[in-house]
């Protein structure tokens, strides 16, 4: 697919091999193509099952599989703004949202939490898909410069910003993804406590 910028209801009529009358029997716009296409690269996320690693071993594999085809289809991450209803997704959304309960994520932390993880693995790919390209290479080399030349204003960013970040997306990816279930891990941990336990904690450090 080159893109959905570029798709049209004439275009993909064509490549069907059919008319656009014929294809509007079936989608009514191009935003219902988009959604249908969205939803079935979806199905290459497997959802995880039957491993007895624990829910971050799941969570892991699921957001590991959701990543490799946002890296599979580069056009994809920059349409998950859209209401994603279709049963691929939903399927993959309510195993999230299953599995942190599952962790002992409560409300109001629970949709923080799924959104923090589908918010990194989103921004994480369009960021990759992106600065791939030959095009934006040359940018970055730009930008890498500029840091350079001002390192004395921004010394943080021109040791240790993305720009100088390296390639190496799968690792920096792994961290991040660590890092948030870590986050997650202690939220819940504390969310397990009762009452008392967090009152005499709370008294053995005021003590």
């Amino acid at each position: 697919m080159e893109g959905a910028g570029r798709l049209t209801m004439r275009r993909l009529a064509e490549r069907l091999g059919t008319g656009s009358t014929t294809l509007y029997w079936h989608v009514k716009t191009k935003d219902d193509v988009l959604d249908l296409a969205l939803d079935a690269i979806f199905a290459d996320v497997r959802i995880p099952g039957g491993s007895n690693q624990g829910w971050r071993a799941d969570l892991t594999a699921l957001i590991d599989g959701w990543r490799a085809v946002l890296l599979k289809h580069p056009w994809s991450s920059a349409l998950l703004g859209r209401p994603m209803l279709g049963p691929n997704v939903l399927a993959r959304s309510e195993f999230l949202y299953a599995t942190l309960l599952e962790a002992g994520v409560a409300e109001p932390h629970l949709t923080a939490a799924a959104f923090g993880l589908s918010n990194y693995v989103i921004g994480s790919a369009l960021m990759q898909t992106t600065w791939s390209t030959s095009a934006e290479q040359t940018v970055r080399q730009a930008a890498q410069e500029h840091m350079r030349v001002n390192r004395e204003r921004y010394p943080a960013l021109a040791a240790h910003g993305p720009l100088v970040a390296g390639d190496d997306w799968d690792t920096s990816f792994a961290l991040g993804l660590a890092w948030l279930l870590d986050g997650i891990e202690a939220n819940a941990a504390t969310e397990r406590e009762s009452p008392r336990d967090r009152h005499l904690n709370g008294s053995v450090l005021d003590d």
